[in-house]
Parts: structure tokens; sequence; C-alpha cells
């Protein structure tokens, strides 16, 4: 266990959590570390070991309830992982961050029989899942989605394309949101999500192009031509299709990209920490200088308080309460805090900071990467303004609470 443990997060960890954070430590040091540098030396090759080794742990089904073979750990759980696995390799926790967000839709839309049949596969990693939302024209613009679902006897015919979607070649199903209805009809009720496994005939999984960071993760392109699938794997109801991609995005898209983008930051942080005071200068190391300890400083003041929103977010919202804004506003101020930060950390370390073989070119070019889904930073602050304009939202933090087996009062005794 660490010597100590950050203060800002000590208030919503229970002793389960510390053991959860221990646990992913030990794993990331042992089986991520040594995978690091042959991810970042072979950007065409998907990374498939971390899956199964993380699946072999439980750790895809952190918040699938218990009755189908999950953890029902909650989300500060479900964070501790992501962030813990995020300060070794990103990479590795956009793997699973990406697929807890469809088995999250599953959960909350599925109807009994969906759910028995898919959440035990996720919860053992045996099947995992993807989110098809974004789409090369409409971008993650929802009201845009040009895929078409259309009834045909009683089943679907789904036709369109999707892009950057998360784990594209790993996923066993996809969550895919189709226009169910003609144009004119307002996004709230022409949407539908549907369940897609990746053997139905017509579906296409483009080959994997790497991208500019999260080398071994795979965002690829579906392409639907005429894929035929029952009306049973209709995901809620006809026309729910905004609000099932809504509720996924707000409770587990955002505090999962926020977990991720504090892994990185963390990361930034301790290397530059580790290079200050290791680079001979003058008399003593570059960290003995005051100018250079102010740009540490600032460093250090956004990891902490981006710490301390991640994780005062999702207690509140394993405890149930309504929490959408301090989701958002969380996800929104961990990218910016982050991406300062390793701005920082790249002027700091001057042109060592260009090594392509040093760690912190694969952190600066991980980071954009928590930057536009589940919506850009100008999209958070528009939600925010409408909370401060008191109009009133769709809280599904309080209408769709978690499980909170682990969400007693936590014990704040370091472990």
């Amino acid at each position: 266990m660490p010597a100590t443990w950050p203060t800002e997060v000590l208030p919503h960890l229970t002793p389960d959590h510390q053991r959860l954070w221990h646990e992913a430590d030990a794993f990331a040091a042992e089986h991520l570390a040594p995978r690091v540098p042959r991810m970042e030396a072979d950007p065409h090759r998907v990374e498939r070991e971390a899956a199964q080794l993380m699946a072999d742990l439980g750790w895809f089904g952190v918040t699938i309830p218990t009755q189908y073979g999950g953890l029902a750990a909650g989300h500060v759980a479900k964070s501790v992982l992501i962030h813990r696995i995020g300060t070794v390799s990103a990479a590795v926790a956009a793997i699973l961050q990406a697929s807890l967000i469809p088995s999250g839709a599953v959960h909350m839309w599925g109807t009994a029989e969906q759910k028995t049949k898919w959440l035990p596969l996720a919860a053992a990693g045996r099947v995992l899942f993807s989110i098809a939302v974004t789409e090369p024209r409409a971008g993650g613009h929802i009201g845009g989605i040009a895929t078409t679902a259309e009834q045909d006897g009683d089943g679907w015919v789904i036709t369109g394309d999707k892009i950057h979607i998360g784990n594209s070649h790993l996923a066993g199903l996809h969550v895919v949101l189709a226009r169910t209805a003609p144009p004119g009809v307002c996004a709230s009720q022409a949407l539908t999500a549907f369940l897609v496994e990746h053997d139905r005939k017509g579906l296409t999984v483009k080959p994997h192009r790497p991208g500019l960071g999260l080398r071994g993760f795979t965002k690829g392109q579906l392409s639907l031509d005429r894929v035929r699938i029952p009306a049973t794997n209709v995901l809620g109801e006809i026309g729910q299709g905004l609000f099932v991609a809504q509720s996924a995005s707000i409770l587990y898209g955002r505090p999962n990209l926020t977990a991720l983008s504090l892994g990185i930051h963390e990361a930034l942080v301790e290397t530059t920490a580790t290079w200050l005071t290791t680079r001979a200068r003058y008399d003593g190391h570059l960290s003995d200088l005051p100018v250079l300890r102010d740009r540490l400083g600032a460093m250090q003041n956004r990891l902490q308080t981006a710490r301390g929103t991640t994780y005062q977010a999702v207690h509140l919202l394993d405890l149930g309460m309504a929490c959408d804004a301090q989701l958002i506003s969380a996800k929104a101020t961990g990218h910016e805090l982050a991406a300062d930060s390793a701005r920082d950390a790249m002027e700091l370390h001057g042109a060592h900071a260009l090594d392509g073989d040093y760690p912190l070119q694969r952190l600066f070019r991980d980071i954009p990467y928590t930057y536009a889904p589940a919506g850009t930073g100008e999209f958070q602050r528009i939600h925010l303004a409408r909370t401060a304009l008191h109009e009133a939202e769709i809280e599904w933090s309080q209408r769709t609470a978690a499980d909170t087996a682990w969400a007693a009062a936590p014990d704040p005794t370091p472990a």
C-alpha cells in the first residue's frame, strides 16, 4: 500500500477502494509497464493481451451487478481502476473505460433477457462492448446522425457508417445509434439504440489505423450495409436512443474520461518532478531554481484540484445523489488542467521532451484523446451555464442510481 494517500481522495475511498488501488498499481507495474515500449514501437498493432489480463481479474464487470457476475463495486472503484492503470498506460485504461460505457447502457436500458444474456459475458470479459454514435459527417452531433434503421418484418435493417468507435476491433457487441424516424422529427424522438453482434452479415470493421496517441487502443470505423437484426435487439424503447446515449455519456463516459485524464496528469507531474530533481544544473539541480519550482508547483496544484473533483463527483454518483453538473464539470476541468500541465511539462524538459524514447512524448500525445469524447469543453460549459441559469434538465445521476456495495462511509485512516 502507498505510504501516504493523496489527501483529497481519502474522504471518498473505503478500505475496499484502497485495496483495489493497490491491486491496480501492482498490475500496471508488473503487466503493463513492460508492454508500453512494444505498444509504442508498433502502433499498427491492437493490444489484446492486456485486455485479457484485465478480464481475468473481473475488472470489466466493476459496475455490473453481482447477479450477472459483476463486482457491483460502483463508480469510485471504476475510477480507481482507470486512473491507476492510466498512470502507466492510458491506452490500456482506454480499453477498459470504453467497454464500461456500453455495458452501462445495457445495464440501464436492457430488458431482463438482454441483461441476462449479455452482462455475464461482459462481466467476465468474454465479450467486450463498443458504443457506436459518432459518424464521419456529423461527428459527435447526435442530432445529425444519418445511420438509418428500418423495420423489416419482425426485425430491423441498419445502414450507415460509424467512426472513432472505441474498442472497434475488440468488441463482440456494438451498441449502435440509428435514426428510426423520418427527417424533421426531433432527435429526442427520432433515434433508437440497437444491439449489433460483431458477426452480423453486412457489418464490416475497417482495418485498424493508428492515431496520434493511445497506441494499442483501437477506435476505428464500422460500416453497416443492410445489417439485419431481430426486434429483440432493440435497446430501450423505439425513439429513446438519445436518452440511451445521453445517460451512458453522463454516468459512464464523462467520469471514465475524467479518470483517464487524471492518470495521464499524474504521470506528467511525476515524470517532470523526477526530471527536475535529477538534472544537474550549476551546483545543484533544476529543481533548486525558484522559477522552475513555480512551474512545477502550478502543475501540482492542477493535479490536486483534478483529483479532488474527479473523486468527489463519482462518490456522489455512488450515493445516488443528483450530480450531473459535478460529473460534467469534472470532465471539463480534468482535461483542461491536464492539458495545461502537459504544455508545462514539455517546456520544462526543453529539447529532451522531443525524444521519442522518453515517456513524456507519449503522455503529450495521449492527453488530447480526453477532450472531444462525451462532449468537448465548450459543450460541457454550455450545460454548466444551464445549471447557473436554473434551466431544468434531466438528472440522470438521480434517476439511475449506481450499485453502492462499496459506497459505505469510508474509513479516513489509510490502510
